[in-house]
């Protein structure tokens, strides 16, 4: 939340340019205050595993949030009950209307496809146009991540020889308010075949915010503070990558142990190592879109209208 300064309040300044959240008395005094409304674009198998992972993390602001889950009718969800979707998911046609403070678009296990063969591809690019001008901020995840930098920038993925898979360090290119309180390095996990051609980057779109030197950029923001793109997954559980491992050795595929993951010497033992780190982006994001959108949600199409021109 805001703190609330005096106008002419000697360090309100400094504040100002580190992007710390300060308001001026009067706006204090009248600003209006209403539930954070979010829409979760929900790609991954697992379904509930990624319900649980996310509004763990959303949970902590003290803002009230309302979350809406959204499903993409072109595509035959096969890990979770009909009844599930039905009950707890939107449709798109459902809320095409609407508008949302936050969204969040999840990765999926698809990243060898190309995007254009992914059965729900054209819904997709719907959803992700849809969301350049109907919410304020969109946190796109992993193959999410990959499929909006292409989308949006035509930035193309690149396949890997062997999965990228463990914990890797990261460090910060630039400061940026939602990374306020992280650590100059830090650490998250990541699970993926590809990667992305980071010499189509435009630095006139699109600023890295962290890189690792051996696998590059991992996370990404437009220079609008429109679109975030996280190429990991802070959001994953202290197991998750174990049970993908596990998994994966059931299913005959040679992948390696994740790197930088299992504790030395240890029957597949973890040390969780990254969940401050989810939790402070994931409250820096809510606070950044509580400052930022505007209270009648139907004026953030013309807002972002305005910012694009």
């Amino acid at each position: 939340m805001p703190i609330k300064l005096p106008q002419d309040f000697p360090a309100k300044s400094v504040l100002e340019t580190e992007d710390i959240f300060a308001i001026e008395e009067k706006r204090a005094r009248h600003q209006d205050i209403r539930p954070l409304r979010l829409l979760i674009l929900n790609l991954m198998p697992n379904k509930i595993d990624t319900e649980i992972q996310l509004l763990r993390l959303i949970s902590q602001s003290p803002l009230q949030i309302d979350v809406d889950f959204l499903k993409l009718v072109s595509h035959e969800h096969k890990n979770i009950s009909p009844s599930h979707l039905s009950k707890f998911y939107v449709d798109f046609e459902e809320i095409k209307d609407d508008c949302y403070d936050g969204m969040i678009i999840t990765g999926a296990p698809i990243e060898k496809l190309p995007f254009e063969e992914v059965d729900y591809w054209l819904e997709l690019t719907q959803v992700m146009d849809w969301s350049q001008t109907n919410t304020t901020s969109v946190i796109h995840i992993c193959w999410g991540a990959q499929a909006g930098l292409y989308h949006h920038y035509g930035i193309e993925k690149i396949q890997y020889e062997e999965k990228l898979f463990g914990i890797y360090s990261q460090r910060l290119q630039i400061q940026h308010r939602l990374f306020r309180g992280f650590d100059d390095v830090f650490l998250g996990p990541q699970s993926r075949y590809t990667g992305i051609d980071e010499s189509q980057i435009n630095a006139d779109l699109l600023q890295i915010v962290a890189a690792n030197e051996e696998i590059g950029a991992t996370i990404l923001i437009s220079n609008d503070q429109h679109n975030i793109f996280l190429l990991g997954h802070f959001e994953y559980d202290t197991e998750t990558l174990k049970d993908e491992y596990l998994r994966d050795q059931q299913k005959g595929l040679d992948t390696a142990q994740p790197v930088n993951y299992f504790e030395k010497n240890s029957q597949l033992q973890v040390t969780n190592c990254w969940r401050s780190n989810a939790h402070l982006l994931y409250h820096n994001w809510l606070n950044d879109v509580y400052q930022i959108t505007p209270y009648r949600l139907a004026d953030i199409p013309s807002r972002n209208q305005i910012q694009r021109q």
